[in-house]
C-alpha cells in the first residue's frame, strides 16, 4: 500500500509506518493507529498525505502521528498528532485548528433509565429552554471587555467564583480549568467581538448535549472509581470556543503565514503556516491560545450549570442529590507544554494534538487524585444514533503517541454530502422510533451529524485498545439528544 508514492509498512495489526523521506522535507517518520479498511479509507481522502506534510516541520520529535479517527482537515488531518521541541520547534495554528479547546464533558447522576423516562419529553424541552444553542446564538451571561479578560485568564474558575458550579469540578478539568500564560491583549477586538456574548452557548454543527445510559462496563474496578455502573444515566456536553476561537485562528494564520515566509520555510502545504515557539508571534499565539482554551474550558462550565439547574427543575431535586459530579472534561484541539521521555531523557515538548484527546497513563502528576491509580478518563463521544465510551490512558500511550488517543469517530462524510444524501427530518423519526429523543433547530444541520456520516466509533476504539493506547472503563448509548 502505498500513500503519495511512499510504501507503508505495517508495524503491527493497528500500526503502520510511512517512512521518512528527505527528499521530501520529512523530519521524521509517519506513524497512523489504525486498522487496513480505515487506512485506505485516509488515503483516499487524502488525511494520510497529511500526515507526511506535519512531518516537513522545524523541530518536531520522533514521528508525525494520527489516530483512527484521522480525516482530512485544515493544514494537519483531523486526529493528527505532533510534538515539537519547546526550545527549537514551531507552533501552528492548522495542529490546533479552529475551534480551540473543542472538548467533551462527561457528568454522571445517580438516576436510571426508568427515572429519566417518566419526564424525558419535559426534560428535553427544559434543556432546549435552558442551554443557549444555535449559530451566532448569544448567551445568557454578559461581560465588558475588563471582565471578559478575566474571564478568559482564569477559565472554569472564573465561572465557579460566580456560581456557575461547584469548587470541586475544578479538580475534573484538565489543567484544573485553567490554562497558564493566557494574554487577553494577543487577542484582536474582533476575536472579543465574536466572542464576549457566546460563554455558556452550545453552538452548532457536531455540538451536542446528550442524554446517556451506561449499557456496558468493561472494567468494573475503573467504573467504580469513575462513579459508574450498568443503568446508569449519564450526560455528556460537547462544545468549544465558539467563535472565539475561530477568530483567533483566523488572526495567527494571516500572521504566521508572514513569519513562514521570513524564515524562509518550506512547507508542502501553505496551511501548515507557523513560528519559532520562541519568536515574538510563536509567544503571542501561545498566549492567545490560551485564552481561547480558558474560554471553551468556561463555556462547558456554564453549559454544566444549565445543564444541571434543568435537572434540578423537572426532578425537583438539587444537583447534588441527583449526583450530578462531573466525571472529567476534556479537550481535543490543544497545543500544550508538555514533559515527555524521548530516549530516556525527559524534554519539554509543545504537542499539538488536533481531534486527538490527551491519554496520560497512572501515576500521571497531572492526574486528580481519584484516578491517579487508573490514568486519565478519556471521553469519547461517538454519533447520535450508536454510542460512546469512556476509556482510560496508558503507560503505552506515554511511550507510543506523547500521551495520546482518539478523539471520537471520525467524519467519514463531509457536512455537504451528508445533507445531499440524508433528509434530517427523516432521520429524526428514525432515530426517535428506536427511543431517542431528538430536539435540533435545524433539520438540515441535524443531516450533517447523522450516524452514516461517521465511521464506527466501536471500531475506533478496538483499535485504541489494540495499538494499546486506551483501555475501556464504559459504554453509553443515548436516549436524548440536544442539537443547535
Amino acid at each position: 500500500m502505498q500513500i503519495a508514492g511512499l510504501e507503508v509498512k505495517q508495524i503491527s495489526p493497528f500500526k503502520w509506518e510511512i517512512p521518512q523521506d528527505e527528499s521530501r522535507g520529512m523530519r521524521v517518520p509517519g506513524i497512523i493507529f489504525i486498522d487496513q479498511t480505515m487506512l485506505e479509507q485516509a488515503i483516499k481522502d487524502r488525511a494520510a498525505e497529511q500526515v507526511i506534510n506535519v512531518a516537513t516541520l522545524p523541530g518536531i520529535v520522533c514521528a508525525s502521528l494520527a489516530m483512527p479517527d484521522i480525516h482530512w482537515g485544515y493544514g494537519f488531518p483531523i486526529g493528527g498528532v505532533a510534538a515539537m521541541d519547546a526550545k527549537e520547534g514551531v507552533i501552528s495554528p492548522g495542529g490546533v485548528g479552529f475551534d480551540i479547546a473543542c472538548g467533551i464533558r462527561l457528568l454522571r447522576t445517580n438516576l436510571s433509565q426508568e427515572d429519566v423516562d417518566k419526564v424525558k419529553p419535559e426534560l428535553m424541552q427544559e434543556l432546549n429552554r435552558s442551554v443557549p444553542k444555535g449559530v451566532g446564538k448569544s448567551g445568557r451571561v454578559r461581560v465588558d471587555r475588563s471582565e471578559f479578560n478575566k474571564a478568559i485568564t482564569r477559565g472554569a474558575r472564573w465561572g465557579i467564583g460566580r456560581g456557575y458550579g461547584w469548587e470541586e469540578d475544578i479538580e475534573f478539568l484538565e489543567r484544573r480549568g485553567c490554562l497558564a500564560g493566557a494574554d487577553p491583549d494577543a487577542v484582536s477586538q474582533h476575536a472579543y467581538e465574536r466572542g464576549h456574548d457566546q460563554i455558556g452557548t452550545l453552538g452548532s454543527g457536531n455540538h451536542f448535549v446528550e442524554i446517556q445510559v451506561v449499557e456496558e462496563v468493561h472494567d468494573e474496578e475503573a467504573a467504580r472509581a469513575c462513579g459508574l455502573s450498568p443503568g446508569q444515566i449519564t450526560v455528556m456536553i460537547h462544545s468549544g470556543s465558539r467563535g472565539f476561537g475561530h477568530q483567533i485562528c483566523t488572526d495567527y494564520l494571516k500572521v504566521m503565514e508572514r513569519v513562514t515566509a521570513r524564515m524562509g520555510y518550506r512547507l508542502p502545504d501553505r496551511q501548515l503556516a507557523c513560528a519559532p515557539i520562541k519568536s515574538e508571534e510563536g509567544i503571542k499565539y501561545a498566549g492567545a491560545l490560551a485564552c481561547g482554551v480558558n474560554y471553551a474550558v468556561l463555556n462547558r462550565q456554564l453549559l454544566t450549570h444549565w445543564v444541571r439547574e434543568s435537572f434540578e427543575r423537572v426532578f425537583k431535586a438539587s444537583a447534588r442529590k441527583l449526583g450530578m459530579n462531573i466525571i472529567y472534561d476534556n479537550s481535543h484541539n490543544l497545543a500544550l507544554f508538555e514533559e515527555h521521555q524521548i530516549n530516556g531523557i525527559k524534554k519539554e515538548l509543545c504537542v499539538h494534538r488536533k481531534g486527538a484527546t490527551r491519554a496520560f497513563g497512572p501515576g500521571h502528576p497531572d492526574l486528580p487524585e481519584n484516578y491517579k491509580s487508573i490514568g486519565q478518563p478519556i471521553v469519547v463521544p461517538g454519533d447520535m444514533g450508536t454510542c460512546s465510551f469512556l476509556l482510560l490512558g496508558t503507560e503505552e500511550a506515554m511511550k507510543e503517541s506523547f500521551g495520546s488517543t482518539c478523539h471520537g469517530a471520525g467524519r467519514m462524510m463531509s457536512r455537504s454530502e451528508a445533507k445531499r444524501r440524508i433528509r434530517g427530518s427523516e432521520l429524526k423519526s428514525a432515530l426517535e422510533a428506536r427511543g431517542i429523543s431528538i430536539m435540533a433547530d435545524s433539520m438540515p444541520g441535524l443531516a450533517e451529524e447523522a450516524p452514516d456520516a461517521y465511521k464506527d466509533v466501536s471500531k475506533v476504539v478496538e483499535i485504541c485498545v489494540g495499538a494499546g493506547i486506551s483501555r475501556k472503563v464504559a459504554r453509553m448509548v443515548p436516549i436524548g439528544v440536544l442539537k443547535g
